[in-house]
């Protein structure tokens, strides 16, 4: 079992950034693909970006491609989601979540074993 713990988010002005993490405690951290979601009131959980188990393959959801960084450390089993230019849609839930099976291109929930809490974001027009 892999214990998963959100931190980081907070409220922030449009135009501003924010880098969420994810702490990893359990099993071998670097055995899994991790992926972010977010989940905004009323809506169903979304994509956002997930990782490769070695760093080197990431994917975005279009939403915030070209905004977002997530990278990952397995040495302090963390990995980060650093989100820049916020936009009032970014506001939401943010959670983070393993796969041990799969590649890096994983966008659906089910496809993930373990998930964290969620931290929230809020960005304020």
């Amino acid at each position: 079992q892999v214990q998963l713990v959100e931190s980081g988010g907070g409220l922030v002005q449009t135009g501003g950034s924010l880098r969420p993490s994810c702490a990893a405690s359990g099993r071998t951290f670097s055995n899994y693909v991790v992926g972010w979601f977010r989940q905004a009131p009323g809506k169903e959980r979304e994509f956002v970006a997930s990782i490769s188990r070695s760093g080197g393959g990431t994917s975005y959801a279009d939403s915030v491609k070209g905004r977002s960084t997530i990278s990952r450390d397995n040495a302090k089993n963390t990995v980060y989601l650093q989100m820049n230019t916020l936009k009032s849609e970014d506001t939401a839930v943010y959670y983070c979540a393993v796969a041990s099976s799969g590649t890096y291109i994983l966008r659906k929930h089910y496809q993930y074993d373990y998930w964290g809490q969620g931290t929230q974001v809020t960005v304020s027009s």
